[in-house]
């Protein structure tokens, strides 16, 4: 079962990632220590969450961790 947009949104945030509106139901995330990985997500928070997003966003999370370490 894929995971919902807010589920993604409340894990970036966790991480420590910020962001900001963009057009419709997009927003942009960001991290300081990751200034070339930026993400965009698109949707609604009870919307169902794409695969390709879903992956994305664990990409960043690892990103993340291996340069915190």
């Amino acid at each position: 079962m894929p995971k919902k947009v807010r589920e993604l949104k409340k894990a970036l945030l966790k991480a420590g990632f910020t962001w900001s509106p963009g057009k419709g139901s997009h927003t942009r995330w960001r991290h300081e220590l990751l200034p070339d990985h930026p993400l965009t997500i698109s949707g609604k928070d009870s919307d169902d969450a794409r695969l390709y997003l879903e992956k994305e966003v664990e990409l960043r999370l690892r990103l993340l961790k291996e340069r915190e370490s």
